[in-house]
């Protein structure tokens, strides 16, 4: 049996499963402080049998493993939680097996795996929700180096009716400035879940979704690019994705037929959740590797 944690910013989900994949337990435990947060998480794994657990947390997180901050939440916009020592925190309690990452990575994890990358070895997860991000499998690997991706904080062109100055703190106009679901709020005056007929906030949206994927493109060439996350439960932002791509890239290079290749998650909202328990069993079976 296995531990998995998606933590998010507004909600820790925590799951026990098996090595298939399978999920058999789950709560859902409100994102507040750590002192709040914690206690509930290692209360809920205390009572089964885990042998590792694996964790895809809200970032920036630090994942190089030299840094003397491995396993911490950093920079985060969440200030009870930045500098939080995350992994720590759960050694101390289990002294397990703990793979770590960015809950996006493990999104894409979970969906090369089990959901509509699988077979393949390379895809992108993209969730469009609270925030913007990205987790890329490049040849069967997570792809992170000195960090992991932050794709959602790349720049993007300004829609030529679109005059709001941007919602992120560190770079006002990014692509999650402009995209994510606070955005669209506070552009058009509602939560995206009520502007589901505006056809004019849907034509923007996919404007700038479009650009991003143009650029995830032609910088990783991913076999399949899966969107999640609450603003692409709209299913009407992938046509319009599907209508500025092609002009986007303006037939340079080729593409899948586009409705193939840009995508729902197959796993929907548990792809987080699967990819954690993903996380769970490799660290499981690199312990075993080293004898631990």
């Amino acid at each position: 049996m296995l531990g998995a944690i998606e933590a998010g910013g507004t909600k820790f989900v925590c799951a026990v499963g098996d090595e298939k994949g399978n999920l058999m337990e789950r709560i859902q435990i409100s994102t507040t402080v750590p002192e709040e947060t914690m206690p509930k998480v290692e209360s809920f794994f205390k009572k089964y049998p885990i042998k590792a657990i694996g964790i895809g947390s809200f970032g920036p997180i630090d994942v190089n493993k030299e840094s003397p901050k491995y396993g911490y939440i950093t920079s985060t916009p969440k200030t009870a939680w930045r500098d939080f020592p995350f992994v720590q925190s759960m050694k101390a309690a289990f002294d397990l097996p703990i793979g770590f990452t960015t809950d996006v990575n493990a999104a894409a994890l979970g969906e090369a795996t089990f959901g509509a990358a699988k077979g393949l070895d390379s895809c992108i997860y993209i969730t469009v929700g609270t925030g913007i991000g990205a987790g890329a499998i490049v040849q069967g690997k997570l792809l992170q180096g000195v960090s992991h991706p932050e794709m959602g904080h790349i720049l993007v062109r300004k829609h030529p009716n679109d005059p709001y100055k941007g919602k992120c703190p560190y770079h006002s106009d990014c692509l999650e400035g402009l995209a994510s679901g606070p955005a669209i709020e506070e552009r058009w005056g509602e939560k995206a879940e009520n502007l589901a007929a505006r056809e004019v906030v849907w034509d923007m949206e996919g404007y700038y979704l479009a650009q991003a994927l143009m650029q995830y493109i032609l910088i990783l060439s991913p076999k399949k690019i899966i969107l999640g996350g609450g603003v692409m439960k709209q299913k009407q932002v992938f046509f319009s994705i599907y209508h500025y791509l092609p002009k986007l890239l303006n037939s340079y290079g080729s593409l899948p037929e586009i409705s193939d290749y840009i995508v729902s998650p197959r796993l929907g909202d548990d792809a987080g959740i699967t990819g954690a328990l993903i996380l769970a069993r490799q660290a499981h079976q690199e312990s075993l590797k080293k004898g631990i």
